[in-house]
């Protein structure tokens, strides 16, 4: 029989104060029993001898902590899984949200996870086709990989995270492919889309998401990731499942972070987040990747919108130290009508190498990826160039430059929102770009890929 105690003596925003308990543990659960016999819920955050701070899930409106009853369930937050949550859709306690039945688990995991022995993980090396070829091409992701997405307010990375649900895959061998799902602070409309566009395009059927609106309570907000990474965790390593997650938008979730951290007057850090934000964070990233003797992986695209588009802000800049490189959509090419408009000169997969070559993507892949990247570079350039001293200032070759900058823009970075390329049409379309420039400019490509690949315009 679980002992009550009515000793709750204060409560601030979503903490209360009880006093007074026996054998209480960080983390544990506890039960709300209000007057009127609704339940609430919460967590013990902090313990001070025989004082207890406790973060309640649902707030604190309307509760009386004169006549309240408070029950510690010895255990913490716990997530009941099966293969049953596939082509379903949770709120972010991994309640059903769909007006589907209840999930019977096979087993009740805690969300919080438990570390990965570093001598047990394995190398990501395995490439992971998005159908976006300036992801694919340039900024390639791998299985096992944490790749961030820094977006800014009102661009389009919410149909840049559906088109990767929707369209990515491991190539070779025929693999179960899975996608979790988990948005955080996201609203209606934002939702909306999300699982009309899931359920629209069949997406739905291996994917499992987990949605918490804006108007959820921000505790539920901190729980979300955590609850979509556990899910993820049995699928991979217990169903032996390749899986994606993309968690979108973690600045929403470091936000209720701040709030709490708030609430409980701790002293804060760089621009009000708690001093420990490095390490909340590396709680939910490090929880990706591949374990040594299992078939399964677990590949996070963590997407945040950058506050004022300041990479250097904490919450980009700390994620961009735990992760393996970012994806930057870039305002600029958003208002030139390219889309998705990703910036792939300051973007950066640092794993790329370890994806790509011969029996992964093509023998031609680096060479062609590094001539892409510097003869954009040398483009933008002139055009910059052009701008200041006039296009007569050029000389042909950056002329020539500042067309493929265009071009690349134009074709091969912007895509239609159902556009799925294989990584050979993206290769292709590299090539074919590259006529735009004389074969004596292709520096950094072998000369055998040169005669077996490029198309017949680059012999005039």
């Amino acid at each position: 029989m679980l002992k009550e105690y009515r000793t709750a003596r204060e409560i601030a925003g979503p903490l209360m104060l009880v006093e007074n308990v026996e054998g209480v543990k960080y983390n544990e659960l506890v039960e709300i029993e209000t007057s009127e016999g609704d339940i609430r819920r919460g967590q013990v955050l902090e313990i001070d001898g025989d004082r207890a701070l406790v973060q309640l899930f649902e707030g604190s409106t309307g509760l009386n902590i004169n006549d309240c009853r408070v029950r510690f369930l010895g255990k913490s937050i716990e997530l009941g899984v099966s293969s049953d949550m596939l082509g379903r859709v949770f709120d972010g306690f991994g309640r059903p949200k769909d007006n589907g039945p209840r999930i019977i688990p096979e087993k009740k995991l805690d969300i919080n996870g438990s570390p990965i022995n570093p001598t047990a993980r394995d190398y990501p090396s395995e490439f992971i086709q998005t159908g976006i070829s300036a992801i694919d091409g340039l900024n390639t992701l791998v299985r096992g990989q944490k790749l961030p997405i820094f977006s800014g307010s009102g661009l389009p990375h919410a149909q840049l995270a559906a088109q990767i649900a929707r369209q990515a895959k491991v190539l070779g061998a025929e693999s179960k492919f899975a996608v979790v799902f988990a948005a955080m602070g996201i609203t209606f409309e934002e939702a909306d889309y999300f699982i009309s566009d899931f359920r629209r395009t069949g997406a739905i059927d291996r994917s499992v998401l987990f949605i918490n609106l804006a108007n959820d309570p921000a505790i539920e907000r901190i729980a979300t990731p955590r609850m979509a990474l556990t899910c993820a965790e049995f699928l991979a390593y217990e169903k032996d499942m390749h899986v994606l997650v993309i968690l979108t938008d973690m600045t929403n979730y470091c936000e209720a972070l701040r709030e709490v951290s708030a609430a409980r007057k701790e002293v804060p850090g760089r621009r009000g987040y708690p001093g420990y934000l490095y390490t909340d964070l590396s709680t939910i990233y490090e929880r990706a990747g591949r374990i040594r003797g299992k078939s399964g992986s677990i590949t996070q695209i963590p997407i945040l919108t950058m506050p004022e588009d300041d990479k250097t802000h904490p919450i980009p800049d700390l994620t961009g130290y735990i992760t393996e490189g970012q994806i930057i959509l870039s305002r600029e090419l958003y208002r030139k009508g390219i889309l998705p408009p990703i910036d792939v000169l300051p973007s950066l997969s640092r794993l790329k190498d370890k994806g790509i070559g011969k029996g992964k993507t093509r023998e031609d892949h680096a060479d062609t990826m590094n001539q892409l990247f510097a003869s954009y570079a040398r483009g933008k350039q002139a055009k910059e160039l052009a701008v200041i001293l006039g296009e007569a200032a050029l000389s042909d070759v950056d002329r020539l430059y500042a067309k493929f900058a265009d071009e690349f823009e134009r074709r091969y970075v912007a895509q239609g929102e159902n556009e799925d390329r294989s990584i050979e049409e993206t290769l292709n379309l590299g090539w074919e770009l590259l006529t735009i420039l004389p074969k004596s400019e292709l520096k950094r490509i072998r000369d055998e890929y040169i005669e077996k690949y490029l198309p017949e315009k680059g012999e005039e």
